[in-house]
């Protein structure tokens, strides 16, 4: 069996399971109900909650915003940095991870934002790094499209150098408190950064205090071999796909090996792979309940529409009931169109539908339906043929509810905490330390 892994929940700040016999009640954007989420997930010894976002309403499926608005899939969505601050106020362990893009936050604003929601998490908070990939959303910050796929990545490298200089402006000891000379702060301790490069130039320093952590923890996604590269570079924990244990393993130790020849150790970065346990008292139930899913009237609708949002094609053009057109390509997030599209066994082309019923079955990539003692047992099996690190818990549609929670902190992972594969008890105060402590 495995060694013990983290667990992470990967949601969107959004309408919750507002359609269904067993909705959360009341309005999604107070808050309240995530606050609750989130002490269910620090009860359950989560490593930390990532809020997703994307910045505009998009009319990629269809050439409209209908299917979106009618079914609530990607609109409405609220800002993640005040959940992630109320959520961090609320807890005392969870890791909160707020999603920012590089491309549309000027950096200081960003380092300030970030330094302020650690400080309020007490060392919790954790930025996922985006460059953002949606022409929309470039439209909504006076750009006509979004820049190529490696601009900006171009743009993130120099970014990043911003903000890190940016955190590190303030010396660790600058703050004194010091009540018999009268001084707060340590003026000689304080550094501008004074950057000037291709894309930004920003003086510094902060004028917040230090973050509790040095900086926050830094969470990206990146499944391209320039996104890899810039995970590899930069992040303390990396979103992937659970693309199969084959292609997980790869994605591992493709990582890894970047890491090292970034000077870095591979043992410091943490790969979490996206999966929606689908649960149940017997197999058969979870089995059906997993065909309910399936076979919902608007499941392939929702699927595609979100497919197209990040995409920018429009799968509405596309007969349901034939293979897509080869050579698709997309200025948006690659990795995720390449997972969607992957052939059969034996090359042969799937038809459009079924490429969203696998998609949503997890039949082309890890399955996880059953009892929550066979679920871990499952998770565990793939954990030690993968190597580690461990999985990000997303609801099946992003969206979810009081039941779904429960099934997961309340069945599934005792079942694993029984297997001894994930934690009992916080051990440490600050995230990056939580995700390192093994």
């Amino acid at each position: 069996m495995a060694a013990r892994f983290h667990l992470g929940w990967f949601m969107n700040f959004s309408a919750d399971e507002w359609n269904t016999p067993f909705a959360s009640g009341g309005s999604p954007w107070s808050g309240r109900f995530y606050i609750e989420m989130a002490q269910a997930l620090e009860r359950a010894c989560f490593d930390y909650i990532m809020i997703e976002d994307t910045l505009m309403l998009s009319d990629a499926y269809g050439g409209n915003s209908e299917v979106y608005l009618k079914h609530a899939v990607m609109a409405p969505k609220h800002d993640p940095a005040p959940l992630a601050a109320i959520i961090a106020a609320a807890t005392t362990r969870l890791g909160v991870v707020a999603t920012m893009s590089t491309t549309f936050y000027p950096p200081f604003l960003l380092a300030r934002l970030a330094a302020t929601i650690d400080g309020i998490a007490e060392g919790r908070f954790g930025w996922n790094i985006v460059t953002s990939a949606e022409d929309h959303a470039a439209r909504n910050f006076g750009l006509d499209k979004i820049p190529d796929h490696d601009v900006r990545y171009d743009v993130a490298e120099e970014y990043m150098e911003v903000v890190n200089k940016l955190f590190a402006a303030w010396e660790p000891d600058a703050i004194m408190i010091d009540r018999a000379s009268g001084t707060y702060a340590d003026a000689s301790k304080v550094h501008p950064i004074n950057h000037e490069g291709e894309f930004f130039k920003v003086r510094g320093p902060l004028n917040t205090a230090p973050s509790p952590q040095g900086r926050p923890v830094y969470v990206q996604a990146g499944g391209s071999p320039r996104g890899r590269d810039f995970a590899a570079e930069h992040a303390d924990s990396i979103i992937a796909v659970a693309n199969g244990v084959e292609g997980m393993r790869e994605f591992r130790e493709d990582v890894r090996l970047r890491a090292k020849g970034f000077g870095r150790d591979p043992d410091d970065i943490k790969v979490l792979f996206v999966i929606s346990p689908i649960l149940a008292e017997v197999e058969s139930e979870a089995r059906a309940k997993q065909r309910r899913i399936l076979e919902h009237p608007s499941f392939i609708e929702q699927r595609l529409a979100t497919m197209a949002s990040i995409t920018d094609i429009n799968f509405a053009e596309f007969d349901l009931d034939a293979p897509l057109p080869p050579g698709l390509t997309t200025n948006g997030e690659r990795t995720s169109l390449e997972k969607f599209m992957q052939k059969g066994r034996g090359g042969e082309a799937k038809t459009l539908r079924q490429l969203v019923v696998d998609a949503g079955s997890g039949s082309s990539s890890i399955e996880m339906v059953g009892t929550p003692d066979q679920v871990a047992a499952r998770m565990g099996e793939v954990m030690e043929e993968v190597g580690g690190d461990g999985f990000l818990i997303s609801a099946p549609g992003f969206k979810v509810g009081r039941r779904y929670l429960s099934e997961i902190t309340d069945g599934l992972v005792p079942a694993l905490q029984r297997l001894g594969l994930t934690r009992t008890v916080y051990t440490q105060s600050h995230l990056r330390d939580t995700l390192r402590e093994f």
